[in-house]
C-alpha cells in the first residue's frame, strides 16, 4: 500500500547531513507501523517522506503503486487531502473559528453528515459540549484532541501521527491512541514514547537516518485488540 525505495533526504547545515541515509521499507494496508526512536533519529523526516509533505532528495515513494512525486503538485494534493490525515505535535488550528469548524475546515462537504461525524469525534476525544469554544479556551491537551479529531473526520486511508500526544498525561494518551488506532485504517506513528507502541504491527527502530530494527509484533497486536 505504501512504500518507499531507497529513500535519502539530506540538507546542508555547515555540512551535509542525511536526515534519512537509504531507507527501503513496506507498509501494509490495516498496518500499524511504529517508527521509534531518539530526536534527530529520522523518524519524523521519514514519516513526511512517506507522507509526500517533503520530496526525497533520492528515491521514490509509492502509494498504491502511484509513484508520489511523479504526480503534478495540484495532484499530489488531491492525493493527500482524499487518502492521507495528519496528526502532528503542533495543533496548527484556526484562532477565529470554534472547535466544531476547526475540525470540518478541510471537509468537502459541510452539510449533516459531517458535522454528526465531527462531534462524534469530539466527543470520544473528550471534547463534546465544547465544539462551540475557541482554541485560546482550551488547554493545549485540548486542542491536539481537536487537530487528531480534524485529521480522522474522513477516515483517511492512511494516517500520519507524529508524536500527536505530547501535550497530554500518560494515562491520557493511552485512551487517545486507543481512538486513534480504532478509526485509522492504517497507522504510521511517529514518537520516542514505547508506551505508545502498544498493539503495534511493527515497530521500526531508527537511529541516525536508518532503520536498525524492525520487529513484528503482531502477535502482541492481535492480543492487544
Amino acid at each position: 500500500m505504501l512504500r518507499c525505495e531507497k529513500v535519502t533526504l539530506s540538507y546542508i547545515d555547515q555540512e551535509l547531513v542525511h536526515a534519512v541515509a537509504g531507507v527501503s521499507v513496506a507498509i501494509e494496508k490495516g498496518e500499524f507501523a511504529c517508527l521509534l526512536g531518539p530526536s534527530g533519529s529520522g523518524k519524523s523526516s521519514l514519516l513526511y517522506l512517506l507522507s509526500g509533505l517533503k520530496k526525497p532528495s533520492s528515491g521514490r515513494v509509492f502509494f498504491n503503486d502511484t509513484d508520489l512525486w511523479s504526480l503534478t503538485e495540484g495532484k499530489l494534493a488531491a492525493l493527500r487531502r482524499r487518502h492521507f490525515g495528519f496528526a502532528f505535535q503542533s495543533h496548527f488550528l484556526m484562532p477565529y473559528l470554534s472547535l466544531l469548524e476547526n475540525v470540518m475546515v478541510t471537509a468537502p462537504d459541510m452539510g449533516h453528515k459531517t458535522r454528526t461525524r465531527a462531534l462524534e469525534l469530539l466527543e470520544r476525544l473528550g471534547l463534546g459540549g465544547k465544539e462551540r469554544r475557541l482554541p485560546h479556551q482550551l488547554s493545549g491537551g485540548q486542542r491536539q484532541r481537536v487537530a487528531i479529531a480534524r485529521a480522522l473526520l474522513h477516515r483517511p486511508d492512511v494516517l500520519f501521527a507524529d508524536e500527536p500526544t505530547a501535550s497530554v498525561d500518560r494515562g491520557t494518551a493511552l485512551a487517545l491512541m486507543d481512538v486513534i488506532r480504532s478509526e485509522a485504517g492504517t497507522l504510521v506513528l511517529c514518537t520516542h514514547d514505547e508506551t505508545l507502541a502498544r498493539g503495534a504491527h511493527r515497530i521500526l527502530t531508527m537511529r541516525d537516518g536508518q532503520i536498525v530494527s524492525d520487529l513484528s509484533c503482531k502477535l502482541e497486536a492481535m492480543r492487544a485488540e
